[in-house]
């Protein structure tokens, strides 16, 4: 193989796996920074805290292959979160209260997505708009109190989804881990995922093919809310308690994990594989800057760098290709 080729290819390789190279560069940074950082019960806090970032940006993932946008889904996180404290304290069982969240989370996106895709109307006025509708009806719904999901056994099951452990690992870090496999499966070996990077990578084409291009819209819309209010669960069990102001900014996390993670914001390419490492490369880049008493303002700072660290380096590649 000639060496420019080689040169090429072995470019191509570091580009496709930048943001794996960069949490592993960020892990041994980290590491050599603060003795306390690989300790197991940092490493679970950080999967945990990483977890409820990692639900949501796997489902907005399928929003931006299509190369839409959803910046509804924090606000559905607050309201979904409600719903569910509010099926707890008044005994209905997590089998049916965590269901109906999802269901409600998963109506919410679904809407959005018909607005986007029978009302033509461009997804970031959508979105904005759903997220001051829903973040609106969150406060409504709450009278903006906290509502408790009271005590009992039904309360103590719930509470597990939050705060449990299993086999000495938190049970938020299960469900990361089972929601991603549940995307991963359905991207790549459905022809529904097929029909979504089809949709994003060129609409129009699509559309002559036979696809269905407005279901795939509304379906992805629906995807996303539905990881959001899996989110809020999981969250409002943690707590014990649905915040009326939960979420705020959870979706610019979440877009922010799918950029670092490699899928293009212009929709058609991208892994939710990269997602998950994403979150992640956000998750240690909080926690390393907690453990070395960085303030919250320079936070801020660092990870809005490495975001349009991460956007600059998408648009070199995709102009380079």
């Amino acid at each position: 193989m000639p060496a420019t080729t080689m040169n090429r290819s072995a470019m191509r390789l570091l580009i496709d796996n930048k943001a794996f190279l960069a949490l592993v560069l960020l892990v041994a940074v980290s590491a050599a920074m603060s003795d306390n950082f690989l300790t197991p019960d940092n490493l679970l806090n950080v999967l945990r805290q990483t977890s409820i970032n990692a639900i949501i940006a796997m489902g907005v993932t399928f929003v931006i292959l299509t190369a839409g946008i959803d910046l509804s889904v924090g606000a559905v996180l607050a309201l979904t979160g409600a719903f569910a404290a509010s099926m707890t304290a008044s005994g209905l069982a997590p089998w049916l209260s965590v269901p109906g969240a999802l269901v409600a989370g998963a109506a919410l996106g679904m809407v959005s997505g018909m607005f986007v895709a029978f009302g033509r109307i461009q997804a970031f006025v959508v979105t904005l708009v759903a997220m001051t509708v829903v973040r609106g009806a969150a406060l409504v719904y709450t009278d903006g109190r906290p509502i408790s999901i009271g005590g009992g056994d039904v309360a103590d099951t719930f509470w597990q989804l939050g705060g449990g452990y299993w086999m000495g690992i938190p049970i938020p870090i299960y469900l990361m881990f089972f929601v991603f496999v549940l995307c991963w499966s359905v991207l790549h070996h459905t022809r529904f995922g097929r029909h979504v990077y089809a949709v994003g990578g060129n609409e129009q084409v699509a559309r002559l093919s036979g696809i269905n291009v407005n279901r795939i819209k509304v379906s992805v819309y629906a995807i996303a809310g539905a990881c959001a209010a899996l989110a809020g669960v999981v969250l409002t069990a943690r707590l014990g308690s649905a915040q009326p102001n939960a979420g705020m900014t959870y979706e610019l996390d979440a877009i922010a994990a799918v950029v670092i993670g490699g899928t293009s914001l212009m929709g058609g390419r991208g892994r939710i594989f990269g997602t998950l490492v994403g979150a992640l490369v956000i998750g240690v880049l909080n926690n390393a800057l907690n453990i070395l008493g960085v303030s919250s303002y320079f936070q801020m700072i660092a990870k809005g760098a490495v975001i349009l660290l991460a956007v600059l380096i998408d648009s070199r590649s995709q102009s380079s290709s």
